[in-house]
């Protein structure tokens, strides 16, 4: 038989997060040993339940579910959305303006295909969460990384970006809050990063999925708020805000000068029409979600589970020697460095295949964020506080272990 590759077009597409450290993973568990899982944001894996008001709300319309949707989603959705938008000081978006998808990963590889011709350019962080990477490199583009500064507390390194734009430049993705670092960007770099933007034509597509999970009374500002002529692409979902991942519940908004993007938005117009519609039953959870009682503000405050088991992580990795780490002011990770004076890695990735052996814990290595040095990892700090404190006592000890081989 002539043997059945796969297309080229996945040569450089990456997803660690979900790659062969989780396909040992599986196999671990399949030979009946008990993990610990801090690779991935899956809050009901935790414990973390949708709010109980949304999943009645979704059941309730069970029966209105049946059928096709309009292919930018239902009307009460969108409006919802608009709203939203609307008190995020956002101008200018209209129910037109709004696409509804199965999570805002789907909207995100819509928005790429719809934008990217062959060999055109993509600006990405270092580091990034890789679908990011993998949608520009699967859209025929290129995706190129620019730095951000971990010694200025993981913003964008805005001297990177000018350095790295190209005639085939299309557009600059910016991840706020980030996921990995868990960094807030002030408002100073968005309003640089829309000068950027403006100065050279492109698009701004904003990854804000979790601008409700915030911590220490930060805030977080919209970058499609901060301009009217700047044509920005916002995603945005229920996965994170309201632990609801696997309904499947995104939407993208486009702001700015649509009308100097209208071929552009016709592109996205047509993909849209071709996927039919997204998910019905998580559509109706969208209304009640965004309206209702926002109860992500009781798990992140001073007391709330997700703020105490961010504080703990984070006690617990920076008592380690060699280790280092920005604190987190938002999402649900911490992306700690590894003094490499200490920890001399050359494959991350072995790195942390041979602690998941040693120790059943699961991490996820930096440059599977597509940060260039192997001196990274991120954590996810979900786990009840026993749970974490474990996991991260077998890493120290693992770690230990590991400074001890190299001093011997």
């Amino acid at each position: 038989m002539k043997p059945i590759s796969k297309s080229t077009k996945l040569a450089n597409v990456l997803y660690d997060i979900r790659g062969p450290i989780m396909a040992r993973a599986r196999q671990m568990e399949d030979e009946g040993h008990k993990l610990i899982k801090l690779n991935i944001g899956n809050l009901a894996a935790f414990g973390f339940d949708a709010p109980e008001e949304v999943q009645l709300d979704m059941i309730r319309n069970l029966p209105n579910s049946a059928g096709y949707s309009d292919s930018k989603g239902i009307f009460a959705a969108r409006k919802a959305i608009m709203h939203y938008t609307q008190s995020q000081g956002v101008r200018g978006v209209t129910l037109d303006d709004i696409y509804l998808g199965n999570g805002a990963s789907d909207l995100i590889a819509m928005a790429t295909n719809a934008l990217l011709d062959d060999g055109d350019e993509l600006l990405l962080p270092a580091p990034d969460y890789p679908l990011w990477t993998a949608v520009a490199s699967l859209s025929g583009g290129k995706p190129v990384h620019y730095l951000c500064d971990e010694s200025q507390g993981w913003v964008p390194d805005l001297n990177d970006i000018r350095a790295k734009i190209t005639p085939r430049t299309k557009g600059i993705v910016v991840i706020n809050p980030n996921n990995p670092t868990g960094v807030v960007y002030p408002d100073h770099i968005l309003h640089e990063l829309i000068t950027i933007a403006r100065d050279h034509g492109l698009v701004l597509l904003a990854d804000e999925v979790y601008d409700k999970v915030l911590y220490d009374d930060v805030k977080h500002t919209a970058l499609a708020s901060l301009s009217t002529d700047v044509v920005t692409l916002t995603f945005n979902s229920l996965s994170k805000s309201y632990r609801a991942c696997g309904y499947r519940a995104g939407w993208m908004v486009v702001s700015g000068d649509k009308a100097s993007a209208r071929d552009y938005i016709e592109g996205l117009d047509m993909l849209a029409n071709m996927k039919l519609c997204a998910n019905v039953p998580g559509q109706w959870a969208i209304q009640t979600a965004l309206g209702g009682y926002q109860s992500i503000n009781d798990l992140v405050r001073e007391g709330g589970r997700l703020r105490q088991q961010r504080d703990l992580a984070y006690d617990l990795i920076t008592a380690i020697p060699g280790v280092t780490c920005v604190k987190p002011q938002a999402a649900l990770y911490m992306f700690p460095r590894l003094d490499p004076a200490v920890y001399p890695i050359q494959d991350d990735r072995q790195f942390f295949l041979a602690l998941l052996e040693a120790t059943r814990v699961m991490l996820v290595q930096g440059t599977g964020f597509n940060w260039p040095s192997p001196d990274h990892f991120r954590i996810v700090f979900l786990p009840h506080d026993s749970d974490l404190r474990e996991a991260i006592g077998r890493l120290a000890r693992f770690l230990e272990d590991y400074r001890a081989k190299q001093a011997a």
